[in-house]
C-alpha cells in the first residue's frame, strides 16, 4: 500500500468503507510498527504489528473471509504475544470467540471529498520533535494509555513516524497551551483519523472540533473513514461523517507468562 495523498479517481460510496477503514489502518499501523522497530506481518487477510510489552501487539482484519489458516495463525500469534492485544475486524466477519477476549463494536463512519470551515483554535502541524512529545502526552493522557506509564518520550510516536509520507500529526492549542492532539493518514487515497484526543483541563472548548477540522484541510479533497467512539460520533456526525457499518474490537492484557 502506499502512502499519498492522490485523490481517489472513481465515487466512494458506503459499502466499501470498511476496506477502504481496513487498508488505512494498516497502513497506519504498519508505520508506526516500523518506525518502533517492530515486527510488521502481511497476510492476505491480515496485518499484525508484533510489539512489545508496552506497545502491545496490533493486528489489522483486511478480508471479510480469513481462511482457516489465517485464523490459526492470528490465534497462534494472540497466545505469544508478551504485551496486551488489540485486534480490529471492519468487516465484523471473523469469529475469534475462542480466545476469550473482551470485544465491542465501534461504527466505521465514512466522509466524501468536501470543503471544510477553519478551525477556531490554533492548530498546527508537528513539525519539532518538542512538539511530537506534546502531541504524544494529550494522547497517552486522552485516552488513558496506562501501558506507557511511566511516560518514556518518543515510544508512543517515535519521531521517524511523521517522517512516513501520508502520515501528520496536529496540535490544537488555547491561549498558547496545548490542548488537544490527533493524526491522520492518507493512503492510497484515502484519508484516515486516529488518536483525536483533548486534554483533560481543555473539555468540552471545542478542541477535539479544531484538531478534526486543522487534519481534514489538507485531505478535504480526499474520501474519509474513521472509527468513532460513542462520545465522538456527534462530532464526526456534524463534520459530514456517515455511519457505514460495524468493526469489531477484540482486546486482551499481557499474557500470563509475559507478566509472572
Amino acid at each position: 500500500m502506499t502512502m499519498e495523498s492522490t485523490s481517489t479517481d472513481r465515487p466512494v460510496s458506503l459499502p466499501e468503507a470498511p476496506t477502504l477503514q481496513a487498508r488505512n489502518s494498516a497502513a497506519f499501523w504498519t508505520a508506526t510498527g516500523v518506525s518502533r522497530g517492530h515486527e510488521v506481518i502481511r497476510r492476505r487477510g491480515f496485518v499484525a504489528v508484533d510489539g512489545d510489552e508496552r506497545a502491545g501487539q496490533r493486528i489489522l482484519i483486511q478480508e471479510p473471509d480469513l481462511a482457516p489458516g489465517e485464523v490459526a495463525e492470528v490465534s497462534e500469534l494472540t497466545r505469544r504475544r508478551v504485551g496486551p492485544v488489540t485486534i480490529e475486524d471492519p468487516f465484523s466477519s471473523t469469529d475469534l470467540g475462542h480466545l476469550g477476549m473482551r470485544t465491542w463494536q465501534m461504527p466505521i463512519m465514512l466522509r466524501l471529498p468536501g470543503p471544510v470551515a477553519a478551525p477556531a483554535l490554533d492548530v498546527t502541524r508537528v513539525r519539532q520533535s518538542e512538539d511530537l512529545r506534546a502531541a504524544e502526552q494529550v494522547v497517552i493522557e486522552g485516552f488513558d494509555l496506562d501501558g506507557f506509564q511511566p511516560y518514556r518520550p518518543g515510544e508512543l510516536f517515535p519521531t521517524s513516524l511523521i517522517e512516513h509520507p501520508g502520515v501528520d500529526v496536529f496540535l490544537a492549542s488555547v491561549d498558547g497551551t496545548v490542548a488537544g492532539a490527533g493524526l491522520s493518514v492518507a493512503a492510497d487515497g484515502v484519508a484516515s483519523h486516529y488518536w483525536i484526543a483533548t486534554s483533560s483541563a481543555f473539555r468540552s472548548r471545542g478542541v477535539g472540533r479544531a484538531v478534526m477540522l486543522g487534519a481534514l484541510a489538507d485531505v478535504a479533497h480526499l474520501p474519509a473513514t474513521l472509527t468513532a467512539s460513542k462520545l465522538g460520533r456527534p462530532l464526526y456526525e456534524s463534520l459530514g461523517y456517515q455511519v457505514a457499518s460495524p468493526s469489531t474490537w477484540w482486546a486482551a492484557p499481557s499474557a500470563p507468562s509475559a507478566t509472572a
